[in-house]
């Protein structure tokens, strides 16, 4: 009983979701590189070829999270019901610690408290501070994948749907407080995503509870980030179209906090009222029998999952292969259009709103990928017994006919490309640690999903530099290129490829289709004796 009380005084695993989500509110830094590139490369006397230099190893450091999955597993014992003293903490203040050290490190050269570092120095500064990102991120994703796996597609997607946003709500905070200061927006990336996530990390734990009531509170905090996107986006468009005042930047702001914090209101009086609807006999269940429970709970849990591998294991089989093919392709293919798509609108006519407007929103079309998707697989997972896979293939198979679509040239064309374009690159990053989770195992899923991850700057790689610069260098004529043939063949082979991915990925749906038979079907059995 003393164990029961310590932990409900310290929290559970709705704290614990909470504070993930407040983490990953501030994780996004990497996101705003665009609001501090150009004094970097002022003061840093770079050319742009230099600056492009520095922000590969930008993606490098975001995207090569190895570290942090081999952390997270020596750090998280096997026994999670002790998992609750250990684990995410520590990988969470690892990642506090780059983020201070690469951000200070960056500010610093900046201003001229140290000598102007070689690029190579720089380059290592900024990998640093990306590279905690990748520390708050496996934390998060796999403490929410443990604590919910009946509903991890929708767990991953709330996870990395608010690190979508994270971009949006740090540009809205530097937009308020910061405005065209970006040497002390700077210093503000040292430590405003370290100290978060120094305060918030206590409260972030593995759970062996549950409840009858998970999908409905899951929902509710899906709710409150369908707002937040929603109520982002208009103030985007709005701000576009008229340029906000102080007083209004400061209530915009200030209604995003609230809606940020309307969670700790929302999930205790759903809690509350699911306690005096359906819960009341509960009381009188005594020690022994709740530890029995929990210890049947956990038991069931690792029936459901399957043999849990090791990085080495898991890259020994053709599965993981196959994801990091698919990924290469779709995480890929969208990273070379979001960071095209300035050059992209110019070469077509548009003009610098309507540009400045399309990579504004591409934050919220990222999270309605990340967060959808995993919604609705975990839907059609358990309803229609849809296996996860099939959900990997449409999504690829949409965004090779969104690269189509720009790749066409016409009227439009590039706002409804980069919207399908972007939903379906934000919905790899919410189905592949999902898919990774149910294939391999949670043990050692921040190493495995990590690894996969890689996937994507190398696409990038293959895609930015191999494909969409070479085919504009190719084409244009004297300063710059203007046309639908700037950017058309390009796109044509990024959609070419997003296809061969969804063919992998189809593959992978076929191969993997009998063990999410079995797995849906004992899943629903165990469902049908609560």
């Amino acid at each position: 009983m003393e164990r029961l009380n310590l932990k409900h005084k310290l929290g559970d695993k709705w704290i614990s979701t909470l504070a993930s989500i407040w983490i990953q509110c501030t994780s996004g830094s990497l996101y705003t590189f665009s609001i501090y590139s150009p004094i970097l490369k002022s003061t840093q006397r770079y050319d742009q070829s230099t600056l492009d230099t520095v922000s590969v190893f930008k993606d490098i450091g975001a995207n090569c999270g190895v570290l942090s999955g081999l952390l997270y597993t020596f750090a998280t014992p096997s026994n999670r019901r002790n998992a609750y003293f250990g684990g995410p903490c520590l990988v969470l203040s690892a990642g506090a610690i780059q983020c201070f050290m690469g951000y200070f490190l960056i500010w610093a050269s900046v201003v001229g408290l140290i000598p102007r570092p070689p690029v190579v120095g720089m380059c290592f500064f900024v990998l640093l501070a990306a590279h905690a990102q990748t520390f708050f991120n496996t934390a998060n994703v796999v403490t929410a994948v443990r604590n919910f796996p009946n509903y991890s597609g929708t767990a991953v997607g709330i996870m990395k749907g608010f690190l979508g946003l994270s971009g949006a709500i740090l540009i809205q905070f530097y937009e308020t407080i910061f405005h065209n200061k970006p040497t002390s927006y700077l210093l503000v990336l040292a430590l405003l995503p370290t100290i978060n996530p120094l305060l918030l990390m206590w409260f972030v734990r593995i759970y062996d509870t549950k409840e009858q009531e998970e999908k409905k509170l899951l929902n509710a905090i899906s709710c409150v980030a369908l707002l937040l996107a929603a109520y982002l986006m208009v103030v985007i468009i709005v701000d576009h179209l008229f340029t906000f005042q102080l007083l209004v930047r400061i209530a915009t702001f200030v209604v995003l906090l609230l809606l940020l914090s309307s969670p700790l209101c929302i999930v205790p009086s759903l809690r509350a009222r699911e306690k005096d609807s359906s819960v009341i006999h509960q009381s009188l269940i005594s020690e022994g029998q709740s530890f029995d429970q929990e210890m049947e709970v956990h038991d069931t849990r690792d029936s459901l999952e399957e043999d849990n591998l090791n990085l080495l294991q898991a890259m020994g089989s053709v599965n993981f292969w196959i994801l990091f093919f698919a990924m290469a392709c779709g995480m890929g293919s969208g990273l070379a259009t979001v960071n095209n798509l300035g050059q992209i609108g110019e070469s077509l006519g548009y003009s610098n709103f309507e540009t400045n407007t399309l990579v504004s929103l591409w934050s919220i079309w990222n999270f309605l990928g990340r967060f959808g998707v995993g919604y609705v697989s975990d839907h059609f997972m358990y309803v229609k017994g849809w296996a996860r896979p099939l959900f990997m293939v449409l999504t690829l198979l949409s965004m090779s006919v969104g690269h189509a679509v720009i790749a066409s040239g016409m009227p439009g064309a590039l706002y409804a490309g980069s919207i399908l374009v972007g939903v379906c690159y934000g919905s790899q990053w919410s189905l592949m640690p999902t898919i990774a989770s149910e294939i391999f195992g949670v043990k050692h899923l921040g190493t495995i999903f990590n690894a996969i991850t890689i996937a994507s700057p190398v696409g990038s790689y293959i895609f930015s530099v191999r494909v969409v610069g070479f085919v504009y260098d190719k084409e244009a004529w004297g300063s710059g290129c203007s046309g639908t043939h700037c950017f058309m063949l390009s796109f044509l082979i990024m959609a070419s490829a997003t296809l061969l991915g969804s063919l992998a990925a189809l593959a992978l749906f076929f191969h993997t289709k009998n063990f999410y038979n079995q797995v849906i079907l004992r899943r629903l059995l165990h469902s049908l004796r609560e």
